[in-house]
């Protein structure tokens, strides 16, 4: 059953730590090497998510594809770790276990980092209709890669190509502190005993590679802005942006980034937090 009334006309007060007026959380997908491949398995390449907009996916090697993701494994994600470790803000990473497995090099600067790692599911493809008992086994293969490769089991989760049956699935697996595939909300709330931290597609790099989306970086300082005026005016909301290497890890892209990340800084009434923070703290003043 559909829940289309949410918080309705009275958000709960979020009581954000310091008097903060907006809680703000940077989000970096880390899906590179994880996406649809011949060499992984797949039927077919990839075709989503990519500045080759419109792409086919092909039942061999797309090589433009692949080079394309690597760009945020190689160059794009090192430009952002770069820009959020130099101004100390925190960082929550949506990691995709099979991505992660193979950039341990990464893995180890997130940690260094002390930025939370999420889990962003397994492999990076579209779950609509896998099978419901492959996704379960996906989800604990996710966990358990992981664990291995962090030394902590993960406390978040975001699939974000998601099946019917995916909410369900880490219900009944237990082991998150939330859930993240929701874009309902703009704060957190709770699903059949579940918190959602929700996400955003909207203040999101990936609207660079939608037909309908930023064409250049001011448009996305100018979105991100916007946003971040809105809710602090409003106060007592959250505001995620999303970001991905081989999108906002792009050097003019990244400017932007840091435009943004610099104007939230000056505002002086901020909560910047990883999610897990966000979490614990909705869990402490609202708990189920």
């Amino acid at each position: 059953m559909r829940d289309l009334i949410g918080y309705g006309a009275t958000p709960p007060a979020a009581q954000w730590p310091g008097s903060a007026r907006v809680a703000v959380q940077f989000v970096i997908n880390y899906e590179e090497g994880a996406e649809n491949s011949v060499l992984n398995g797949d039927k077919a390449s990839e075709a989503f998510l990519s500045d080759m907009v419109g792409a086919a996916s092909h039942p061999a090697r797309a090589m433009a594809m692949e080079s394309l993701y690597e760009y945020g494994s190689r160059a794009g994600f090192w430009r952002l770790h770069r820009l959020f470790t130099e101004r100390g803000v925190p960082v929550t990473v949506f990691g995709v276990a099979a991505a992660m497995e193979m950039h341990p090099e990464a893995v180890a600067a997130m940690l260094a980092a002390d930025w939370e790692i999420a889990s962003h599911g397994y492999r990076w493809i579209d779950y609509q209709y896998v099978a419901e008992e492959v996704e379960r086994a996906h989800i604990a293969k996710a966990i358990e890669i992981h664990t291995r490769l962090t030394g902590s089991r993960p406390l978040g989760w975001y699939l974000g190509r998601t099946s019917p049956n995916t909410a369900r699935l880490v219900r009944e697996e237990g082991g998150f502190v939330y859930d993240a595939d929701s874009y309902a909300d703009d704060l957190p709330y709770y699903d059949q005993g579940q918190l959602i931290v929700p996400y955003s597609l909207d203040a999101n790099d990936m609207k660079f590679v939608a037909v309908n989306g930023f064409t250049e970086p001011d448009q996305f300082f100018r979105y991100l802005q916007g946003t971040f005026d809105q809710l602090r005016e409003e106060g007592g909301r959250m505001m995620s942006i999303g970001l991905h290497g081989r999108i906002a890890g792009r050097p003019a892209r990244a400017r932007a980034v840091a435009r943004f990340l610099d104007h939230v800084l000056a505002s002086g009434d901020a909560w910047i937090a990883r999610r897990i923070d966000i979490a614990r703290h909705w869990q402490e003043v609202h708990p189920l």
